[in-house]
């Protein structure tokens, strides 16, 4: 008997206090319902937009910049104040180096942008705030990005010495600064018509990032750059030349060579890097061959290309050797 009533003053208990804690929450519900419906909402006033040829709060305005620094970018592209997004459109100086309020009351050179000591991901955060499409969405995670450089690496805004804002007179000059190795193959007998002027760097590679191997502008792979000047090496063929399928750069050098057609070697050493064994002689140097043999003729003097011509691959029925 005792037990059974043990047993019901537990329930009764427990039923207690899951009831004290259901009014507890429900308390606290209406309380907070009825403080967001009678507190009043107060809605900042809008600030009114700044007067015509007056700056906005926090900024100083252009002329104001010029008192001091004689830096300008007139007669640049930022200069085009009938372009909405340069800076001359919209904020000048301040437009790119931040509010300068502060600055000009204290003269603290710390309260103001300054591209030479901000780090590189950030100069380049501010300059993809506008230059970010067409050629430009591509610039973070590209190869240049990844290397710690930063858009005034190449470019600069007052003193562009060639275009598009070029620290050099032009493409090559610049981009030889650290690709010394590769512009100098342009100085080859057979080169790209680069020194010339006829191309230039970006004519094949594009700087700020693409979808391409080696940045380069065109396709997804070293061939389909290739053939996007060079339509008639582009295939499908019946009979491929595998160093050809997987890469022009297998034989040739782009950039300049002194072999003929920028072949990385001569023929036909070129081919017997690849062709080691075949009815021919495996290598020019292979003696024995050559004096026991009447197939030392097919090789000696020559090049492989006179009967081989097609090596771009070959359409005709018979062409399996892409002979002629």
């Amino acid at each position: 008997m005792a037990t059974t009533q043990s047993v019901r003053t537990a329930r009764w208990v427990r039923g207690n206090r899951w009831f004290a804690c259901l009014a507890a929450a429900l308390t606290f519900f209406f309380l907070a319902v009825f403080v967001a419906v009678t507190t009043p909402v107060v809605v900042a006033a809008p600030q009114a937009p700044p007067a015509p040829g007056q700056p906005a709060a926090g900024y100083v305005g252009e002329a104001t910049c010029q008192g001091c620094h004689d830096q300008s970018y007139k007669g640049t592209a930022h200069g085009h104040a009938f372009n909405e997004r340069t800076p001359a459109a919209n904020l000048g100086c301040e437009n790119c180096h931040g509010p300068g309020q502060k600055h000009v009351e204290s003269g603290d050179p710390a309260l103001i942008r300054n591209f030479r000591t901000t780090t590189p991901s950030e100069v380049s955060a501010t300059c993809t705030t506008c230059h970010n499409r067409a050629t430009h969405a591509l610039w973070d995670g590209s190869q240049h990005d990844q290397r710690n450089l930063s858009c005034i690496t190449c470019h600069s805004v007052h003193s562009a010495k060639g275009e598009p804002q070029l620290k050099a007179q032009t493409q090559v000059a610049l981009c030889s600064t650290c690709h010394r190795s590769v512009v100098n193959r342009t100085h080859r007998f057979n080169h790209m018509p680069v020194r010339e002027g006829a191309l230039t760097c970006s004519s094949c590679h594009n700087p700020h990032g693409s979808t391409n191997v080696r940045l380069l502008r065109a396709g997804t792979t070293i061939d389909e750059s290739c053939t996007s000047c060079h339509t008639d090496k582009r295939g499908p063929y019946l009979w491929e030349h595998a160093p050809v399928s997987e890469s022009c750069v297998t034989c040739h050098d782009p950039h300049g060579s002194n072999n003929d057609r920028m072949l990385v070697s001569k023929l036909p050493f070129l081919c017997q890097r690849c062709h080691v064994t075949s009815r021919h002689p495996p290598t020019v140097y292979d003696g024995f061959v050559q004096q026991n043999s009447q197939n030392a003729n097919k090789i000696t003097g020559r090049a492989c290309t006179v009967c081989h011509q097609m090596v771009h691959g070959s359409n005709a029925p018979s062409g399996k050797a892409l002979l002629r």
